[in-house]
């Protein structure tokens, strides 16, 4: 049953991305450890390829209206491609299985990856719930344009979306608005070129690094994501992700509370 449910959350990822350009993938990893039982560490992969190849599809939707700023998009990559490559190519193999241990508690690399990401949900529902932002209606000029802070949150977003398989788009939106100064639809259609490309490029250092995949559960579980983003670009027309941000917050905030409860004090219980 709750197998089930998994495919069926699909489709509220890639809703979520489609309206928003963000909060889908913080949901793609507690899919699938919990309703699925993929293993943590492998999840964080396959999250990389469903998220990116789903917002590469609500992206091309974007770009054909052209609601995607190339150049500010080509700036945050930069240094976000290096450093999720690193971290899949580098930094996530060399971790030891396990750790340390805190009393009873056995810190493993999969307990590691659950609750950095739990944390991570913590942080983004934060994001969303307390976010205010009007949105702007016209574009500022180029001038405007942040560039050292949008360089540096691209690297920090290249590390999140590396180890814990989140797209990080409740940082891309943020930093898009307020640093390179974009109208909230042009920064959603943005945010999905950045989460596609960062999320893919990811995805690729675990292939160039010999992850074997379940090719038949990734494509299925994708196509549910993609129906998902197809709707949400659809609705995005008569729904403002403003609205939304704060109910999905509140959401992600319990999931977060949910799985660092979970493992850390009844997963050795």
């Amino acid at each position: 049953m709750l197998y089930y449910l998994g495919y069926f959350a699909a489709i509220f990822i890639g809703l979520s991305l489609g309206i928003m350009g963000g909060g889908g993938s913080i949901l793609t990893v507690p899919v699938l450890v919990y309703l699925i039982g993929v293993n943590p560490v492998l999840s964080t992969a396959y999250s990389l390829f469903i998220v990116g190849s789903t917002a590469l599809v609500g992206a091309a939707g974007y770009f054909r209206k052209g609601l995607v700023a190339l150049p500010t998009a080509l700036v945050f990559l930069l240094p976000s491609l290096v450093t999720v490559f690193l971290t899949r190519r580098v930094l996530m193999p060399a971790i030891p299985h396990q750790l340390f241990s805190i009393g009873s508690l056995l810190f493993t690399k999969d307990l590691l990856v659950l609750v950095a990401f739990a944390l991570l949900m913590v942080a983004a529902a934060t994001s969303m719930i307390r976010s205010r932002q009007p949105e702007a209606r016209t574009d500022a000029p180029l001038a405007a344009t942040n560039y050292p802070l949008v360089l540096a949150i691209g690297a920090v977003v290249g590390l999140l979306t590396g180890f814990v398989g989140a797209g990080g788009g409740f940082l891309i939106i943020p930093a898009l608005v307020l640093f390179a100064r974009l109208p909230m639809k042009l920064a959603v259609g943005t945010s999905l070129a950045i989460i596609a490309l960062n999320s893919l490029i990811g995805f690729s250092g675990d292939l160039s690094a010999g992850r074997v995949m379940d090719w038949p559960f990734l494509l299925g579980f994708l196509a549910f994501a993609l129906g998902g983003i197809v709707l949400g670009t659809y609705l995005a027309r008569f729904i403002p992700g403003a609205r939304l941000r704060p109910a999905f917050g509140w959401f992600t905030l319990a999931m977060g509370a949910f799985i660092l409860t979970k493992e850390l004090l009844f997963h050795h219980a």
